[in-house]
Protein backbone atom coordinates (compact mmCIF):
# COMPACT_ATOMS: atom_id res chain seq x y z
CA UNK A 1 0.00 0.00 0.00
CA UNK A 2 0.84 3.40 -0.76
CA UNK A 3 0.07 6.37 0.85
CA UNK A 4 0.85 10.22 -0.90
CA UNK A 5 0.37 13.77 0.86
CA UNK A 6 -1.85 14.25 -2.13
CA UNK A 7 -4.07 11.40 -0.89
CA UNK A 8 -3.82 12.66 2.40
CA UNK A 9 -5.44 16.09 1.28
CA UNK A 10 -7.84 14.51 -0.59
CA UNK A 11 -9.00 12.21 2.11
CA UNK A 12 -10.03 15.87 3.96
CA UNK A 13 -12.53 17.37 1.32
CA UNK A 14 -11.58 20.47 2.40
CA UNK A 15 -8.83 23.25 1.08
CA UNK A 16 -5.52 22.96 2.83
CA UNK A 17 -6.04 24.76 5.33
CA UNK A 18 -4.01 23.81 8.35
CA UNK A 19 -5.52 25.24 11.61
CA UNK A 20 -9.72 26.17 12.29
CA UNK A 21 -10.14 29.94 12.08
CA UNK A 22 -9.76 31.78 15.73
CA UNK A 23 -14.02 31.39 15.73
CA UNK A 24 -14.43 28.62 13.88
CA UNK A 25 -18.20 27.82 13.78
CA UNK A 26 -17.90 23.76 13.05
CA UNK A 27 -18.32 22.59 16.48
CA UNK A 28 -21.48 24.01 18.26
CA UNK A 29 -20.40 22.70 21.66
CA UNK A 30 -16.88 23.54 21.24
CA UNK A 31 -17.77 26.98 20.27
CA UNK A 32 -20.27 27.78 23.22
CA UNK A 33 -17.74 26.49 25.69
CA UNK A 34 -14.98 28.74 23.88
CA UNK A 35 -17.23 31.93 24.65
CA UNK A 36 -17.59 30.54 28.21
CA UNK A 37 -14.04 30.47 28.20
CA UNK A 38 -13.48 33.74 26.71
CA UNK A 39 -15.69 35.82 29.34
CA UNK A 40 -14.34 33.70 32.16
CA UNK A 41 -10.80 34.79 31.37
CA UNK A 42 -10.25 37.18 28.58
CA UNK A 43 -6.45 36.77 28.60
CA UNK A 44 -6.30 33.78 27.83
CA UNK A 45 -5.39 32.09 24.27
CA UNK A 46 -9.13 30.89 24.15
CA UNK A 47 -9.54 29.57 20.65
CA UNK A 48 -7.82 26.53 17.87
CA UNK A 49 -4.57 26.00 18.86
CA UNK A 50 -2.14 25.78 15.84
CA UNK A 51 1.01 23.23 15.07
CA UNK A 52 3.87 24.04 16.97
CA UNK A 53 7.53 23.23 14.75
CA UNK A 54 8.60 23.52 11.52
CA UNK A 55 6.55 22.19 8.45
CA UNK A 56 9.88 20.80 7.16
CA UNK A 57 10.26 18.52 10.18
CA UNK A 58 9.97 14.69 9.77
CA UNK A 59 8.41 13.99 12.66
CA UNK A 60 4.77 15.04 13.70
CA UNK A 61 3.52 14.03 16.82
CA UNK A 62 -0.38 14.32 17.58
CA UNK A 63 -1.97 14.58 20.81
CA UNK A 64 -5.69 15.05 21.61
CA UNK A 65 -6.38 18.54 22.61
CA UNK A 66 -5.45 21.45 24.08
CA UNK A 67 -5.67 21.13 27.72
CA UNK A 68 -7.39 23.99 29.53
CA UNK A 69 -4.89 25.50 31.75
CA UNK A 70 -2.09 24.60 29.07
CA UNK A 71 -2.60 25.27 25.35
CA UNK A 72 -5.76 26.65 25.55
CA UNK A 73 -4.39 29.79 28.11
CA UNK A 74 -0.85 29.53 26.00
CA UNK A 75 -1.87 29.17 22.39
CA UNK A 76 1.08 26.61 21.96
CA UNK A 77 0.37 22.64 22.18
CA UNK A 78 1.63 21.38 25.51
CA UNK A 79 2.84 24.59 26.88
CA UNK A 80 1.49 24.82 30.65
CA UNK A 81 0.17 21.28 31.71
CA UNK A 82 2.04 18.31 33.39
CA UNK A 83 1.58 16.59 29.57
CA UNK A 84 3.85 18.82 28.59
CA UNK A 85 6.99 18.88 31.34
CA UNK A 86 7.40 15.14 30.39
CA UNK A 87 6.82 15.97 26.20
CA UNK A 88 9.22 18.50 26.31
CA UNK A 89 11.72 16.96 28.51
CA UNK A 90 11.51 14.05 26.34
CA UNK A 91 12.33 16.24 23.09
CA UNK A 92 15.01 17.86 24.62
CA UNK A 93 16.22 14.77 25.59
CA UNK A 94 16.50 13.31 22.46
CA UNK A 95 17.57 16.11 20.63
CA UNK A 96 13.64 16.86 18.80
CA UNK A 97 14.02 20.19 20.75
CA UNK A 98 16.70 22.87 22.12
CA UNK A 99 16.27 25.52 24.69
CA UNK A 100 14.83 25.47 27.84
CA UNK A 101 10.94 24.71 28.22
CA UNK A 102 9.66 27.08 30.82
CA UNK A 103 5.92 26.12 30.30
CA UNK A 104 5.44 29.65 28.41
CA UNK A 105 5.48 30.77 24.87
CA UNK A 106 7.80 32.96 24.93
CA UNK A 107 10.19 30.90 26.44
CA UNK A 108 12.18 30.34 22.90
CA UNK A 109 12.09 26.71 23.03
CA UNK A 110 12.44 25.33 19.47
CA UNK A 111 11.83 22.01 17.99
CA UNK A 112 14.42 20.52 15.73
CA UNK A 113 12.83 18.08 12.86
CA UNK A 114 9.87 18.07 14.77
CA UNK A 115 6.41 19.48 14.97
CA UNK A 116 3.37 18.84 17.47
CA UNK A 117 -0.49 19.00 16.50
CA UNK A 118 -3.78 17.88 17.96
CA UNK A 119 -6.46 15.82 16.70
CA UNK A 120 -8.91 18.62 17.98
CA UNK A 121 -7.69 22.00 17.74
CA UNK A 122 -10.13 23.68 20.72
CA UNK A 123 -10.34 22.62 24.18
CA UNK A 124 -13.55 20.01 25.23
CA UNK A 125 -15.58 20.02 28.53
CA UNK A 126 -13.72 17.80 30.72
CA UNK A 127 -10.83 17.10 27.90
CA UNK A 128 -13.41 15.00 26.37
CA UNK A 129 -13.99 15.55 22.81
CA UNK A 130 -17.41 13.65 21.32
CA UNK A 131 -16.81 11.42 18.00
CA UNK A 132 -18.83 13.97 15.65
CA UNK A 133 -16.01 16.79 16.84
CA UNK A 134 -13.14 14.74 16.40
CA UNK A 135 -14.37 13.85 12.81
CA UNK A 136 -15.00 17.56 12.31
CA UNK A 137 -11.59 18.68 13.54
CA UNK A 138 -9.88 15.85 11.11
CA UNK A 139 -9.67 17.73 7.38
CA UNK A 140 -7.19 20.08 9.40
CA UNK A 141 -4.82 17.18 10.90
CA UNK A 142 -5.02 15.64 6.98
CA UNK A 143 -4.08 19.08 5.87
CA UNK A 144 -1.43 18.95 8.13
CA UNK A 145 -0.15 15.70 6.84
CA UNK A 146 -0.63 16.54 3.42
CA UNK A 147 1.24 20.23 3.91
CA UNK A 148 4.72 18.63 5.39
CA UNK A 149 7.00 17.69 2.45
CA UNK A 150 9.68 15.75 4.90
CA UNK A 151 7.65 13.71 6.99
CA UNK A 152 8.29 10.69 7.65
CA UNK A 153 7.44 9.43 11.44
CA UNK A 154 4.02 10.38 13.29
CA UNK A 155 4.01 9.46 16.86
CA UNK A 156 0.30 9.48 18.20
CA UNK A 157 -0.39 10.39 21.74
CA UNK A 158 -3.25 7.79 22.75
CA UNK A 159 -5.68 5.88 21.16
CA UNK A 160 -7.64 8.65 19.81
CA UNK A 161 -5.01 10.40 18.35
CA UNK A 162 -4.25 7.02 16.74
CA UNK A 163 -7.49 6.44 15.45
CA UNK A 164 -7.84 10.04 13.76
CA UNK A 165 -4.33 9.84 12.18
CA UNK A 166 -5.58 6.29 10.03
CA UNK A 167 -7.95 8.07 8.06
CA UNK A 168 -5.66 10.37 6.24
CA UNK A 169 -2.83 7.82 6.32
CA UNK A 170 -5.53 4.99 4.32
CA UNK A 171 -5.10 2.59 7.57
CA UNK A 172 -8.13 0.27 8.60
CA UNK A 173 -7.82 -0.15 12.63
CA UNK A 174 -7.60 -3.88 11.67
CA UNK A 175 -4.23 -3.13 9.83
CA UNK A 176 -2.74 -0.93 12.53
CA UNK A 177 -4.57 -1.55 15.78
CA UNK A 178 -3.39 0.84 18.88
CA UNK A 179 -0.82 -0.51 21.03
CA UNK A 180 1.52 1.00 23.40
CA UNK A 181 5.03 0.57 21.35
CA UNK A 182 3.49 -0.36 18.37
CA UNK A 183 4.89 0.70 15.14
CA UNK A 184 2.84 0.95 11.85
CA UNK A 185 4.13 1.13 8.23
CA UNK A 186 1.81 3.75 5.69
CA UNK A 187 3.80 3.82 2.78
CA UNK A 188 6.68 6.18 3.43
CA UNK A 189 5.40 7.27 6.67
CA UNK A 190 5.75 5.24 10.00
CA UNK A 191 3.13 5.53 12.48
CA UNK A 192 4.56 5.09 16.34
CA UNK A 193 1.56 4.56 19.37
CA UNK A 194 2.11 5.76 22.56
CA UNK A 195 -0.12 5.97 25.75
CA UNK A 196 -0.81 9.75 26.31
CA UNK A 197 1.44 11.53 28.66
CA UNK A 198 -1.13 12.63 31.16
CA UNK A 199 -1.08 13.36 34.59
CA UNK A 200 -3.61 10.49 34.86
CA UNK A 201 -1.68 7.99 33.06
CA UNK A 202 1.74 8.42 34.80
CA UNK A 203 0.10 8.88 38.42
CA UNK A 204 -1.64 5.76 37.25
CA UNK A 205 1.76 3.84 36.17
CA UNK A 206 -0.14 2.78 33.16
CA UNK A 207 2.67 5.02 31.74
CA UNK A 208 6.29 5.31 33.10
CA UNK A 209 8.74 7.71 32.30
CA UNK A 210 11.19 5.12 30.69
CA UNK A 211 8.58 3.91 28.45
CA UNK A 212 7.48 7.11 26.89
CA UNK A 213 11.62 7.69 26.29
CA UNK A 214 11.30 4.36 24.89
CA UNK A 215 9.13 5.70 22.09
CA UNK A 216 11.70 8.58 21.14
CA UNK A 217 14.25 6.59 21.30
CA UNK A 218 13.36 4.35 18.40
CA UNK A 219 11.68 7.33 16.43
CA UNK A 220 15.41 8.64 16.80
CA UNK A 221 17.07 5.62 15.99
CA UNK A 222 15.22 5.11 12.85
CA UNK A 223 15.08 8.64 11.69
CA UNK A 224 19.35 8.85 12.20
Amino acid sequence: MTTSRSEAARSSRQPLTLVPDRDCPLCPRLVAFREANRAREPLWHNAPVPPFGDIKARLLIVGLAPGMQGANRTGRPFTGDYAGDLLYATLLEYGFAKGTYQARPDDGLKLVDCRIANAVHCVPPQNKPLPVEINTCRQFLGATLASMPKLRAIVALGRIAHDTVLKPLNLKASQAPFGHGAVHQAGAFRLYDSYHCSRYNTNTGVLTTDMFRSVFAKVKADLD
